[in-house]
């Protein structure tokens, strides 16, 4: 008998232990299963096809660039719900890349880095505008890797021409899809080249869709900046565009 009580009070110490030591792991365990949240999470999509030369495709790197070190993006990604956004950059032409995986940004410093690495991306080319692959391409291996529970998923599409692959699906098709899971498609036509005079109607048409969806044009590559620091200010607030960019019903 002597024997036996110290044996069942370290049995006892021991059980104690385990059952303080799962009571604490648990709540631990489910904070780190619990996937982080963002505002927005964004793909930016840039045409890089025969159309896009050196000069114009410095153009639209550089415009995205200074659209990240801009202020009033900054106060944008900053002052959402959640702090921050994801981005991930595809380029496209005869096929898509994708140049920037699913990045986050959730302060200053992380947008001028971003920025940086968009100014450091080597040249991509292309013969022909296939934007039915981008989006096929962007829906299945872009959409389903967001690392994070986003408030609105945007895919931002622009280009200075229509598609031209003659796809066997077509690009509506991809759009509509994409817009039925929830997803919104906004368009950045550059009205510059061949079909520049009807490339805004038809970004409209066939190209963008979704809950507050819009068409904002740049006036040639000059203006792609400009148009897309104002793009990235609606998308990533979530605010409603001004009326003469929203897609009519």
């Amino acid at each position: 008998m002597p024997l036996v009580t110290p044996l069942l009070t370290r049995a006892s110490r021991w059980a104690v232990m385990l059952t303080l030591a799962f009571s604490l792991a648990v709540p631990i365990v489910g904070r780190a299963q619990e996937p982080p949240e963002v505002d927005t999470a964004l793909v930016i999509s840039v045409d890089v096809s025969n159309s896009v030369d050196a000069t114009r495709y410095r153009l639209q790197l550089e415009g995205i660039a200074k659209a990240l070190e801009d202020d009033g993006v900054i106060e944008a990604i900053l002052t959402g719900g959640r702090g921050g956004i994801l981005i991930s950059l595809v380029m496209w032409a005869d096929k898509p890349k994708i140049s920037i995986p699913w990045t986050r940004i959730s302060s200053k410093e992380e947008a001028l880095a971003v920025a940086q690495q968009v100014r450091r991306l080597p040249r991509e080319g292309g013969e022909f505008t296939c934007m039915s692959g981008m989006m096929r391409m962007i829906a299945d291996k872009v959409v389903t890797q967001i690392p994070a529970r986003a408030n609105r998923i945007v895919i931002d599409v622009s280009g200075d021409g229509k598609d031209n692959c003659n796809r066997e699906e077509p690009v509506d098709a991809v759009r509509d899809e994409l817009v039925a899971s929830g997803i919104i498609v906004n368009g950045l036509p550059i009205l510059e080249g061949d079909d520049g005079p009807t490339l805004e109607g038809w970004y409209r048409d066939y190209v963008v869709g979704g809950t507050g969806a819009f068409v904002l044009p740049a006036k040639g590559f000059q203006d792609f900046g400009n148009a897309i620091r104002q793009k990235f200010v609606i998308e990533i607030s979530g605010r409603t565009p001004p009326s003469r960019y929203a897609k009519a019903d």
